[in-house]
């Protein structure tokens, strides 16, 4: 018997235009104990996103009139809710695009449905988990405090507009500030699920929070990467601030 996920009220939407991809995946999600709706159009599928009535959007790239991209990008002006990609092209670049406009994952086609299945839940449970956590004490390192609870970030008092992934990556290294925290870690801890040498998704990720957090006020980088091993957030000692 197929594991169901930890609630069946979670509602799943996907927009796809791939009308056999679409049942498949509804099927398939619908076994697993999820409420799938599928809209096969752009326009719709903005419409629906928005309506507050799903916990996760998978997004196909490749749809006609407005894209995958173009719909990530209307849906980030108002909504947070978690979107995880697909893409038919093996092209890096509209993997590294999609996550930088603010998808939480992608996965490229063709897919298995019970790994599609399996990062649905890894994304669910991190957005439940972050939706349970009562406000806290900030973790603060030089000009930056990030709250837990509330899940602010601010530098210098500004506040900076991090995804879910940015985030959760941020805390992870303020929390080891100092050492390295290596790939492996970061992709099992915050993507939830296990390590691929080929999976570049979380340096992605990490690029784009580095671009967001910015530099110390010497110049020098609050995240470093250490070849071949991981990511170091700098303490403020070590860069002079």
């Amino acid at each position: 018997m197929n594991q169901r996920p930890e609630s069946t009220s979670q509602r799943i939407l996907v927009i796809d235009d791939d009308a056999e991809l679409c049942k498949l995946v509804a099927r398939f999600l619908g076994a697993e104990g999820f409420d799938v709706e599928t809209v096969r159009t752009g326009k719709q599928g903005v419409e629906r996103a928005l309506s507050g009535e799903h916990q996760l959007i998978v997004l196909d790239v490749m749809l006609p009139a407005m894209d995958g991209f173009e719909i990530l990008r209307r849906l980030r002006v108002e909504s947070r809710i978690p979107v995880l990609m697909l893409t038919a092209r093996g092209d890096d670049l509209d993997r590294i695009l999609g996550l930088e406009i603010g998808a939480d994952d992608y996965l490229p086609k063709p897919f298995n449905p019970r790994e599609l299945a399996a990062r649905i839940r890894a994304i669910l449970r991190r957005a439940n988990a972050k939706a349970s956590i009562q406000d806290g004490s900030p973790l603060i390192i030089g000009d930056l405090e990030l709250h837990p609870g509330s899940r602010v970030v601010r530098r210098a008092g500004e506040a900076l507009d991090l995804t879910t992934v940015e985030f959760d990556l941020l805390e992870r290294f303020i929390k080891s500030a100092g050492r390295i925290v290596r790939r492996e870690e970061l992709v099992k801890e915050v993507l939830g699920r296990e390590f691929s040498p080929f999976d570049r998704s979380i340096d992605t990720h990490v690029c784009n929070l580095r671009k967001k957090v910015g530099t110390y006020r010497n110049g020098t980088e609050r995240i470093k990467g250490v070849r071949g091993v991981g990511y170091l957030y700098a303490l403020p000692d070590d860069t002079g601030v």
